[in-house]
């Protein structure tokens, strides 16, 4: 698939959106790809661009009343993505990165430079009217899915695992990450290749 994903668009950089729910493994699944490119001197090198640095700052999410509902796509500043997904294409730019330790985002933190670049992230293929701009700049389309109550599960483990309580997992799975769940899996539009996520973590192409 990787060396199929540098021939999609040889005049320019190749940008490829990989949208999928919280809990899917986005991150795990990109490194790896990155790990493939490496080693192969066949593939083109891959550079992975997370979505989460396009977070308002923490003052503006205060200043909305929106701090408590951080990750859904309201949000995100999608203007701001969508500018920079176009520096994206036409070459030389930056973007920038979300630091969970000041729970902020971090401008011009990573330098864009290989020829095949994946944008990751839950709201890439949201299916309504701020969002849709962004498919212009996309050339390819992946989208994980999997059934919610396996991402419930994988979600509640990894806060506990992060040092919270069963009851307080719970409680911040039905305020936060199961609505956007929800809303990513009821609301994406339509991916060039769907992949499956199995109960043990494994993927599936299915499209």
């Amino acid at each position: 698939m990787l060396a199929a994903l540098q021939t999609v668009n040889p005049q320019r950089r190749t940008v490829v959106f990989l949208c999928a729910p919280p809990g899917t493994g986005k991150s795990t699944l990109t490194t790896f790809w990155e790990y493939l490119a490496q080693q192969d001197p066949e593939l083109p090198a891959i550079q992975t661009l997370p979505m989460d640095g396009f977070h308002h700052y923490n003052s503006w999410l205060d200043a909305h009343q929106l701090r408590p509902f951080k990750g859904a796509p309201e949000t995100f500043d999608v203007a701001k993505l969508t500018e920079n997904l176009r520096q994206v294409v036409e070459g030389d730019c930056t973007w920038p990165q979300y630091d969970r330790q000041k729970h902020d985002p971090v401008e011009d933190a990573l330098h864009v430079t290989a020829p095949l670049v994946i944008v990751e992230g839950n709201w890439l293929l949201l299916d309504d009217e701020k969002w849709l701009e962004l498919a212009s700049f996309c050339d390819f389309s992946i989208f994980i899915h999997a059934p919610a109550q396996i991402l419930r599960e994988r979600l509640i483990s990894r806060k506990i695992a992060g040092g919270l309580t069963r009851q307080v997992a719970e409680a911040f799975y039905a305020r936060t990450d199961g609505p956007n769940v929800e809303r990513v899996l009821m609301n994406s539009r339509q991916a060039n290749l769907i992949v499956e996520m199995t109960e043990e973590g494994r993927y599936h192409f299915t499209s």
